[in-house]
């Protein structure tokens, strides 16, 4: 991602706009001084250096790159040099066209593309380059949001999530709704409420819109989930889009001044777009206001790269609407095709011709080529995957044999993973070497995550999810059982689970042991926030947890192989965060050397952890981001306020414990199953523990709170019974492990409970 590590900037802090401060009024000044014209590199010329620039360019491309005004389409098939076009563009603006580096927003769709892009122009005018925003969808509306974080009233080191964590917050708010997800999977809603995202469409309307039972589901999954995210300071991938147009359309000042600052915006991939992005470039690049409307901004000069042939992302919301109706939504707009291919055959390009001809809404184009026609394509029909294994290893043979081809010179595409057996199977046969690219992604690997579960809890203490990741891990013996009892107690006091850690001592039914493994995580987590309080770069602090936590001694102690990749992979993760770094400093130094308005940065101590655990994600076409987390103070429920006010204490549910927590104490066959942490629970037969005694006899009891006959609760018959409970007005069990106010250390006694105190 660009921007991945907002670390302090190197430039005077004087010239640094503050959050919230007013921004000016007036006009931007030309670049390169009251010329206008930017001042070309060495001395030479803007007209030499534009001249040099539209070299080796054909005509159709010579035109993009030229073009000034109107919003552009650039129709760019298949290898016909659009990232040429789009680097030579913004070269040319700089050396000829009059823009600076600042003034120029270009959007790709992978850190990779914008990576390469950057480095092009980079090569083409020099260090000056990188003052440009150049970056993916989701790293720009990173940027934006963490600079205009004190508008929105959330914290600029906030957490991102990726599918995996939201998914996992889902469950947790799916859980606290009782809904069954063996129905109706978290995936499903998780991919419902990005559905709804994606469309721009917030928890209240959905709430309206919803017309299905399975539509008013979502919707309040969708209102917790929200509720959850905004306590953990914390944003999904769609939010990213979704909050940064809402900052624009609801803030004039805040857009006003992107308006003024990008006045180039280019996008690439133009028809990969959904609808949120295309509301989002509408937003960056503005409109055009009433004619004699003072102090009113021009819109940005926008160009946009796409082929709706090349169009393959509809499952994620894309849609070549987009591009097939530009020129309606900007009436003034201007096309240009690039249909002259620099990469493929003849006969390919018109095999491809033919079949893309079927789509009746594309936009007329014939890609062609000065190469010669090549090879015929060969197509070949098996009666089942084993005879199209056959026939690809016949035809990797016929290559090696007859025309001098090495095995490692040949690659061979599968639609799916499953496709792969049969086409090993006959490689393995043959004895025809051979190697499976993929596997598990680096960022998905479990080490990865934990490290940067680690940073993230670091700065973002309200990450749940990222704290209990980790409270475990390596192991410290904070077991599944005590965390639940930790979290059981910060919900029943509503407090963040972060601060119920520190408050161990008071949680009751938390052994001794367990207290003091917590005191320990809690001290380990304060030492590592003094660090970055301290002024530690990602790298050093990635480094010391590593140390203090003992996860690089428990990996580099273990006899398993692959525990020793596994340690590759941290060194890896510590070098990929320190070269982050020094990138974004030398980004900031040559942003100030070029007289452009230094990066604002996040100069706080959260707000440097939090960046070191903003890499590219599994998937690049939306970055990465980081992880869970739902822990501070939920806002109490509407009949919880109404109870408390009547009685004093939130309604018990069917398990005499209050509604929607997770600390039921059923132990066999629970009718409402939640996440439990009883070790007892579903084994259909008592513990028999020290406490019961060799000859102890057990006998069971009917549950009161359930009304059923099945055998929930268990004590010995030789331990004297307590007397009942001075809360009866809540209680109706004699038994102690009946009490709603589970756990309990102790039995109850007769004027107080040991939960309770």
């Amino acid at each position: 991602m660009t921007g991945l590590f907002e670390l302090p900037s190197a430039a005077p802090a004087t010239s640094t706009r503050t959050f919230g401060a007013p921004r000016s009024a007036g006009p931007v000044a030309p670049a390169g001084g009251p010329g206008g014209a930017a001042r070309p590199a060495g001395g030479q010329s803007a007209a030499d250096a534009g001249a040099e620039l539209l070299a080796g360019l054909n005509g159709p491309q010579r035109g993009a790159v030229q073009h000034r005004g109107a919003p552009l389409l650039v129709v760019a098939g298949a290898g016909s040099g659009k990232t040429r076009v789009l680097t030579r563009r913004i070269a040319y603006l700089l050396a000829a066209g009059g823009a600076r580096p600042g003034e120029i927003l270009a959007i790709t769709f992978t850190n990779k593309a914008a990576a390469e892009m950057k480095q092009r122009v980079t090569d083409l005018v020099g260090p000056r380059a990188r003052a440009m925003w150049v970056s993916t969808f989701h790293s720009m509306c990173v940027r934006i949001l963490r600079n205009e974080a004190s508008t929105l009233g959330i914290r600029s080191s906030f957490t991102i999530y990726d599918q995996a964590d939201s998914q996992r917050l889902v469950q947790l708010v799916a859980a606290d709704l009782d809904l069954d997800v063996k129905k109706v999977s978290a995936r499903t809603l998780a991919g419902a409420i990005s559905t709804l995202k994606n469309e721009l469409v917030d928890a209240e309307s959905a709430a309206t819109r919803a017309d299905t039972d399975m539509a008013q589901l979502v919707a309040k999954v969708y209102a917790g989930y929200q509720q959850r995210l905004r306590a953990a300071s914390a944003f999904d991938f769609d939010d990213l889009i979704m909050q940064t147009v809402h900052l624009l359309r609801t803030y004039p000042a805040v857009a006003e001044h992107y308006h003024r600052r990008f006045r180039h915006v280019l996008v690439d991939e133009y028809q990969d777009t959904n609808h949120a992005q295309y509301e989002l470039v509408r937003a960056l690049v503005g409109t055009r206001a009433e004619p004699g409307t003072p102090g009113a901004v021009e819109p940005a000069e926008l160009v946009v790269v796409g082929d709706a042939d090349q169009s393959i992302y509809a499952f994620r919301g894309a849609t070549i609407r987009n591009i097939v109706e530009f020129e309606r939504d900007y009436p003034d707009a201007q096309t240009i095709l690039l249909e002259q291919n620099y990469r493929s055959t003849q006969n390919i390009l018109s095999a491809a011709n033919a079949v893309i001809a079927r789509n009746p809404e594309r936009r007329a184009k014939n890609l062609w080529t000065a190469e010669p026609g090549g090879p015929q394509i060969v197509g070949y029909v098996g009666d089942n995957e084993h005879e199209e294994a056959q026939f690809v290893a016949g035809e990797i043979d016929s290559l090696v044999d007859n025309e001098g081809i090495r095995f490692g010179d040949v690659a061979v595409f599968y639609r799916t993973n499953a496709a792969s057996r049969a086409i090993e199977d006959v490689f393995v046969r043959t004895g025809m070497p051979y190697r499976i690219v993929g596997g598990v992604r680096f960022y998905e690997r479990r080490e990865v995550r934990d490290a940067l579960a680690y940073l993230r809890a670091v700065a973002n203490p309200d990450d749940e999810v990222s704290l209990r990741r980790v409270l475990n891990t390596p192991r410290r013996g904070i077991g599944d059982r005590a965390e639940a009892t930790v979290a059981f107690f910060a919900e029943q006091q509503r407090i963040p689970f972060a601060t119920a850690l520190t408050r161990a001592g008071d949680v009751p039914g938390l052994v001794t042991r367990s207290v003091n493994a917590v005191k320990g995580f809690v001290e380990l987590m304060d030492g590592l926030r003094e660090l970055v309080a301290n002024g530690s770069d990602p790298a050093e602090l990635l480094t010391a947890v590593l140390d203090r936590t003992g996860y690089r001694a428990e990996l580099e102690a273990s006899q398993d192989p692959q525990d020793y990749a596994r340690l590759e992979n941290l060194d890896q993760l510590v070098s990929v965060l320190r070269e982050n770094t020094e990138l974004l400093l030398a980004g900031a130094v040559a942003t100030a050397a070029a007289g452009e308005d230094p990066v604002e940065l996040d100069d706080t101590a959260e707000g440097a952890a939090a960046a070191a655990a903003q890499l590219p994600g599994p998937d690049d076409r939306v970055g990465d981001p980081p992880a869970p987390g739902a822990g501070a103070a939920r806002r109490p429920k509407a009949w919880q306020v109404a109870v408390e006010a009547e009685r004093g204490a939130p309604r018990l549910g069917r398990h005499g414990v209050p509604v929607g927590s997770t600390g039921c104490p059923v132990t066999t066959r629970c009718p409402s199953p939640v996440r439990c942490p009883d070790p007892r629970r579903g084994t259909g037969r008592p513990r028999t523990g020290r406490r019961a005694g060799p000859r102890a006899r057990w006998r069971a009891t009917r549950c009161r709170r359930t009304a059923t006959t099945a055998r929930h609760r268990w004590f010995p018959a030789r331990r004297r019974r307590p007397r009942r409970c001075a809360r009866r007005a809540r209680c109706s069990a004699r038994c102690w492990n009946s009490c709603p106010w589970w756990p309990t250390p102790t039995r109850c006694r007769t004027r107080r409970t040991a939960s309770s105190r």
